[in-house]
């Protein structure tokens, strides 16, 4: 059951949860200043795929699910740039150091095993000089959110339903602890419930 939750039902929840227009706004301000080659850890179905700007020369997209396809298809195809797709978590990333020109991820911190090291690999695979852009939810500002998310984490993580996301995760300290320097930061509350919606938009450089 499981396998074909993974493989049909939480694509199409993923879909219906952050492949609105209210997303859509946000992920072309966090990805407006992408450019050259750029890798995405945590494609997952290419919602960020229409929001990327012409100076993007190449994609590849890295996730360890492929879900699905046709749509993804068809929202690559409708890309003037080429993409790459990579079957692979992001703990390990199987590129050469300081390769890409910029580093993405968007709604993906929540659910690795192991952030820092996925953050790590990020900063490894930058060229000097490159830029991660992210845009994340987490832990939030005020206490009172902060506490609630402690306590309902480990429930939320293991329904099920998210796929072990992880709701109160500091997102600027674990970017900070990888090495990598947080030069713009945007912290907001996206909507309700506020426990899930609390935002981490901005960049950092390797």
């Amino acid at each position: 059951m499981s396998g074909v939750y993974a493989r049909t039902i939480f694509p199409w929840l993923l879909e219906l949860s952050v492949g609105g227009e209210r997303f859509a706004r946000e992920r072309a301000k966090a990805l407006r200043s992408a450019y050259g080659e750029v890798l995405e850890v945590g494609f997952g179905t290419g919602l960020n795929l229409p929001h990327y700007p012409r100076g993007v020369t190449r994609l590849v997209a890295l996730d360890p699910e492929q879900m699905l396809p046709a749509k993804v298809s068809k929202r690559i195809s409708a890309v003037s740039f080429p993409v790459e797709r990579v079957r692979q978590t992001g703990e390990r990333l199987p590129f050469a150091a300081n390769r890409f020109d910029c580093v993405v991820t968007t709604l993906t911190l929540c659910t690795v095993a192991d952030p820092v090291r996925v953050l790590r690999e990020i900063r490894r695979v930058l060229r000097p000089g490159g830029t991660y852009l992210f845009l994340e939810h987490g832990r939030g500002t005020k206490p009172r959110v902060a506490r609630l998310q402690d306590w309902l984490n480990l429930p939320w993580k293991y329904s099920g339903v998210a796929r072990g996301c992880n709701i109160n995760r500091p997102i600027d300290s674990l970017i900070v602890q990888s090495g990598l320097r947080i030069a713009s930061l945007e912290r907001y509350v996206l909507g309700r419930p506020r426990i899930l919606t609390e935002m981490y938009r901005g960049f950092a450089t390797s």
